[in-house]
């Protein structure tokens, strides 16, 4: 579930559709709550089936992604905890020009609304 991107629709907010997945690349299509389309890509850069932790990182560098990050990582970890699995989520955003200073705050709310919104889907569909 969590290691397919054609999945992130059932479970990541916002994202209604997954394309363009060619090996550990894809692409995200999301909206926003405005309504505005907005298309992100993505790299897989850490699987480990056995350790239970998948890292993917946001290609940033040429988007307009671009004004507000140097860098965006998201990593996954399960761990067995008794009759259930506990997630971890991490979100790690490297700030571009003056957001660190100016919207540091806000982009730190919304990464915690996320991934709630996350974990709320993960446990919404695996019941």
């Amino acid at each position: 579930m969590i290691r397919d991107p054609h999945h992130l629709p059932r479970w990541w907010p916002r994202v209604e559709r997954v394309e363009d997945v060619d090996g550990d690349l894809f692409t995200e299509v999301m909206r926003t709550k405005k309504g505005k389309v907005v298309r992100a890509d993505f790299n897989i850069v850490a699987l480990e089936e056995g350790a239970r932790r998948l890292r993917w990182e946001q290609r940033v560098e040429g988007t307009p992604f671009a004004h507000v990050l140097k860098a965006a990582n998201t990593e996954v970890r399960l761990a067995p905890g008794g009759q259930a699995t506990e997630v971890t989520i991490e979100l790690q955003q490297t700030l571009n020009g003056l957001f660190p200073r100016f919207g540091g705050s806000m982009v730190r709310r919304a990464a915690a609304q996320t991934i709630e919104g996350a974990l709320d889907g993960l446990e919404r569909i695996s019941g």
